[in-house]
């Protein structure tokens, strides 16, 4: 059973400014979540990660070597929630990777 994915208004404001093909990869990466959206060694499905981001325990999707979208997943629900999708850089310096 898969889940739904929804995107916060900041996620989607994002996303709608990148340009078409960039656009493309990012909402292809956010596609595969709806089948595994936890993290797991050697699943070759993307970067992904559990961290604590401004106090909060969220997941992280590295997308391609530019973007990076922060996400929760409400399992009674069936959902994942994209929080924000940032530049890889900003992404980096709010989870104190340097």
């Amino acid at each position: 059973m898969s889940y739904e994915i929804l995107l916060a208004e900041d996620a989607r404001e994002y996303v709608a400014a990148l340009d078409d093909k960039s656009k493309r990869i990012v909402k292809d990466n956010l596609r595969k979540l709806a089948e595994e959206p936890y993290p797991r060694p050697d699943a070759g499905r993307g970067d992904r990660e559990t961290l604590t981001v401004d106090g909060e325990e969220l997941y992280r999707l590295h997308i391609g070597r530019t973007h990076t979208a922060f996400y929760e997943v409400l399992e009674d629900e069936r959902e994942v929630r994209v929080i924000e999708v940032l530049d890889i850089d900003e992404a980096h310096k709010r989870y104190g990777f340097d």
